[in-house]
This record gives structure tokens, sequence and C-alpha cells, in this order.
């Protein structure tokens, strides 16, 4: 029977020099599923990604890739293909020669190379340009040609290091909505590494935040938003507001939180907190209402120091009463804006709870 689990690593490390830069990585990754390594510059999402593929040796560790270890395995022989962010077309190769090149390195026969190489760019639509060279390409369709050598391959995964970067917005979610597309219709595995929150909320089944050389963690797009682990996800994952606590008690999978000026609130959790256990309360701008009419569980009041209108919501700045900064999202208000002393709440559900880290500011 088939492993579920396509790509296991074990342990892996790297080095350049003296920067660590994996430490201890131990991931598995099941078939058919999308997965982005997620994390700012440096963190090892690239490296990581270019150790699977074969093009860095690690110093510590395995990786394993359909139930075979591929340590010593040249990248041409792990079934890896790579999409790179620049591309990496050959100039002088029409778009046929360019999507054809790593079958005709297997020597293929011709009669499947020509059938391949027009099923991958009718998968990528562009069909009808296999005379073409890049220079007479766009940005999006240099992009497609790069993604069509990967998949005229047949390999179980496809590796994409920040493929969409070069691309104006407008272009990169349109193509964003394509590879997602692709593949989910082809069944692949696919990983993917950004720096882009967005990018990878949009596209994964599961997300990888990367940092300084580790992972931090490993989950669903909505867990990764909703439930951080760490202060540094809920952070570098879109915006948020937080605020020290101390529990009070646990009740079963609620934690009743001591916050502010003594303010208590009843917080459900799947973690398990001691009393009088310093803690982090994370709660998104959206999850709070000014004014609210209902009496909610979370309850603060402040001042408006600035306000920003952003479309579908205007985004309020609000300093509460000891000194600190939040961020309040409000949508579909119409013409109401607030202004002076407000309130801000949020029901319980809306907050989570993160390990309090005297290193973590």
């Amino acid at each position: 029977m088939e492993s579920k689990v396509l790509l296991d690593l074990k342990n892996v490390n790297k080095v350049f020099g003296q920067n660590h830069v994996l430490k201890d990585i131990n991931l598995q990754i099941e078939r058919g599923k999308f997965i982005t390594f997620l994390g700012p510059s440096g963190c090892g999402k690239t490296t990581l990604l270019r150790s699977i593929a074969g093009f860095y040796t690690v110093d510590q560790g395995e990786v394993w890739i359909d139930g075979k270890i591929v340590n010593d395995l040249p990248p041409y022989k792990r079934g890896t293909p790579m999409v790179f962010q620049e591309y990496a077309l050959f100039p002088h190769m029409t778009v046929f020669d360019n999507v054809a090149y790593g079958l005709d390195i297997k020597k293929v026969p011709e009669a499947e190379v020509q059938q391949r190489v027009q099923a991958a760019l009718t998968q990528v639509k562009l069909t009808g340009l296999e005379e073409r060279y890049p220079h007479q390409m766009s940005g999006g369709q240099q992009q497609r040609v790069a993604m069509a050598r990967a998949l005229v391959m047949n390999s179980p995964i496809i590796l994409l290091d920040e493929p969409l970067s070069n691309l104006d917005a407008k272009l990169r979610e349109e193509v964003r909505v394509e590879l997602r597309n692709i593949q989910q219709d082809l069944g692949l595995t696919v990983i993917y590494v950004t720096h882009d929150q967005l990018e990878a909320l949009s596209m994964s089944d599961y997300i990888v935040v990367f940092n300084r050389g580790r992972i931090d963690q490993y989950g669903t797009p909505h867990d990764i938003y909703y439930k951080p682990r760490t202060r540094y996800v809920a952070d570098f994952i879109g915006t948020t507001n937080f605020i020290e606590g101390v529990v009070e008690r646990q009740d079963g999978n609620t934690a009743n939180v001591v916050y502010g000026k003594g303010q208590k609130v009843a917080i459900p959790t799947e973690g398990s907190w001691s009393p009088g256990e310093k803690v982090i309360l994370s709660v998104r701008p959206e999850s709070l209402r000014l004014n609210p009419a209902e009496t909610l569980d979370f309850h603060m009041k402040g001042k408006v120091q600035a306000s920003m209108f952003l479309g579908e919501k205007e985004r309020y700045y609000i300093m509460d009463d000891e000194g600190k900064e939040w961020i309040i999202d409000a949508y579909d208000i119409g013409q109401t804006s607030f202004d002076g002393e407000v309130t801000f709440a949020a029901k319980a559900d809306k907050l989570h709870i993160i390990q309090y880290d005297e290193g973590e500011e």
C-alpha cells in the first residue's frame, strides 16, 4: 500500500560557514497537498527547498522522497523539478524546446515528447505559442513556460521558489489561482516558497512558518492565522493585537485570564495553563468591535488617535488607558465614524492564548 507521506525530512541541518541555516528540521508532507514554506528573508525556507531538490547537500539528517533516502542522489535523479524565481528559461530555445529539455536529457522517445509537451502547454494555457522565444513573451507567459517544464516530467512533487515575485499584483493573483487549480486537477504535491502571507493563506493546504532556521508552526492556514503557537507566528501572519495576562485558573477547555486593570475573561483553549502563569493574548483587528451595543466578554477603553479608509473597511488606531496602541478594523459601517473616547470589545472565542516568552518582543 502506497504511503500517504511523500516527503519525510528527518533532523535536517545545514551550515554555511559560521551560519547555521537549518536547525533540526523534522517534517512530513503528504501526497497531493499544496504546502507553503513561509517566512522572512534569511529564515531558511529556500535553503530547505534547495536541499530537497539536491542543489545543496545537508550536513546532518535525512531526506526521504517516496520511501527512498535521496541524500546522495543528484538533482536530476530525485524527481523534484523546480520552478525558479527568475524562471531560468533558455533564451535561444523556443517554448517547445524549453519545455521538452528535461525529457530530451532523459532520452524519452520523440513521439512521447510531443504528446507530453503538448499536454503540459495545454495545462498552462500556452497552446499555439510553441515556436515563440522567451524574449517574445510576457513575464506571466514565461512563468507558465517554467511551470510547464516542471509539469512535463510527470513527477509526484514540484518545487516552486517564489515564482510569482516578478509579476505585477493583478497578474500575480491570476496566476496564483491557475497554479492552485493545476495542482488540484492533477493531484500534485507542491512545495511553494514565499514571504507573502496572503499568497500562503490563499493557496495552501498547509503552511510551514520558519523562524531563524527552525519551524515555528506547521498547520492549516486557518490554524496559523487564528491559532498561532508563538508570538512570532501571530505577529508575522497578518496584523494582530497583543496584551499580557495572567491565568487565574483553568476549567477543562476554558482558561480564566486576568488582563488590563483587573478585567477577567474565560477563553476557550486547547492548551494547558497553570494558575499564575503569565501569558500573551492575541486578537485580530477584525475581531474587535467599536462601541458594541451588546456586552462582550473582552473589553477595553481607549481614545481614537487616527483612522485610515481602506475601501471595504476603516482601520482605527486607538490608545488604551495603559498607553498601548490597538489596531481595529470596522467593516460596512456606512457613514458612521468613531472619534474620541471609545470602548472596544471581542467575544472570548476570538482571543487566542500564547505562551509568554521573556525573550520574544
